[in-house]
């Protein structure tokens, strides 16, 4: 089982796309630092993000929603996780791969 991060804005790289790509059935996905906009409701992103929470679990990392102002537009079924979360995550996983 492998934990993807992801720290790429969407609007800017393909970062997301790219690992669902590859991204296997088992794995986790963690949008942290500008990743955390591929959260967001109502975007271009809406029906990639629907689509890959029906094979991953989506998590993002709420104090950079918070740092960025978004908290409260995250798209639904992804769930935020705090700084002990995402430690307790990477601990969950077998293997951590950045994407960047």
């Amino acid at each position: 089982m492998i934990l993807h991060t992801v720290n790429r804005s969407p609007f800017g790289s393909d970062c997301l796309q790219s690992c669902l790509d590859i991204a296997t059935i088992d794995s986790g996905v963690i949008l942290i630092e500008d990743g955390v906009y591929c959260a967001l409701a109502n975007t271009e992103l809406t029906e990639l993000i629907s689509t890959a929470l029906t094979r991953h679990k989506i998590y993002v990392l709420s104090p950079d929603l918070q740092a960025r102002g978004i908290a409260d537009a995250v798209a639904e079924g992804i769930e935020a996780v705090d700084y002990a979360g995402f430690v307790e995550l990477c601990t969950q996983f077998d293997k951590v791969v950045s994407w960047y």
